[in-house]
């Protein structure tokens, strides 16, 4: 991400192949947590569950779904994390660092829009995570991502595809602010500081703190958003009925996951600053703005 200590400026469509290098390393853990979400009752601890994938499924089940996390990424991330930067780059004046609640509308705007492009890759990748737990003649057994889409848009028709839609959105949104605009805040505060400088160091300890921040605010949304791109047709009437589904639960059925949840999203978000800032400092525009 930019700011006056930078000499360069991101491309828009660095943060969708940063966050796509960061999912081909974290992608187990999401699928964890996809399968602690989804199931009622809670019976198993993310280490029993990992032990009985491993035992029943062979190691490389935990990599299901990695074809849809991609699709995912190059979709969801790339609109917001491009909307996002271009956008600051054409707000911000030089030599002025934009106002943080500037850069908080606009990482809201930019991960709205990116949940709504990203939807049909999301569910499609948390159907084809969450197959390996179901018995085999329930199976979807999608080959692939694309397979995915087109036997959704076939069966189920083409609607089907922005199910869960609504809170998908709603999570990109917060899930956008936390990540985006918390980083870019700390990070400036942190080099306000004179103690740090733009370096890895800096990226790591911003990027931590933003993903801590954006797995609280998302957590409860991440937990509907996937109940209901799992659900079998029918089985929720509304939004309301999901919640109050949930909510037999007890508050904490809201935050089912959150462990595996931020351990993925931590590492993510970690990996993605870092390879973002590596694809900015070496392949990113020239600034207008002074170092």
């Amino acid at each position: 991400m930019s700011n006056g200590n930078s000499k360069k400026l991101s491309r828009w469509y660095f943060g969708g192949l940063a966050s796509a290098g960061a999912a081909c390393v974290t992608h187990p853990l999401d699928l964890l947590k996809v399968h602690l979400q989804t199931q009622q009752e809670g019976k198993l601890s993310i280490t029993k569950l990992t032990i009985q994938i491993i035992r029943k499924q062979g190691i490389m089940a935990l990599y299901s779904g990695l074809t849809a996390s991609l699709l995912r990424q190059l979709t969801y991330s790339t609109t917001r994390f491009g909307l996002y930067e271009v956008g600051k780059q054409v707000l911000e004046t030089p030599g002025k660092t934009l106002p943080f609640y500037y850069m908080l509308v606009l990482a809201g705007v930019s991960g709205a829009a990116g949940g709504v492009v990203g939807t049909p890759a999301d569910l499609i990748n948390v159907r084809m995570q969450n197959d390996i737990k179901l018995p085999k003649e329930s199976r979807r057994n999608y080959k692939h991502a694309l397979d995915g889409l087109l036997r959704v848009t076939k069966e189920e028709g083409f609607i089907k595809l922005f199910n869960g839609c609504s809170t998908a959105t709603s999570r990109a949104t917060l899930m956008t602010i936390g990540q985006l605009s918390f980083y870019d805040q700390i990070k400036l505060l942190l080099l306000q500081t004179g103690i740090f400088h733009d370096n890895p160091t800096t990226h790591f300890l911003s990027s931590l703190s933003a993903g801590a921040i954006a797995t609280t605010l998302t957590q409860p949304l991440d937990v509907l958003k996937t109940r209901a791109m799992n659900a079998k047709p029918g089985e929720f009437k509304s939004m309301m009925h999901l919640v109050l589904y949930t909510a037999k639960m007890g508050p904490l059925g809201f935050f089912k996951g959150y462990v595996p949840a931020f351990v993925r999203l931590a590492p993510h978000t970690i990996l993605t600053f870092v390879f973002l800032e590596q694809l900015r400092s070496n392949f990113g525009v020239a600034s207008m703005t002074p170092p």
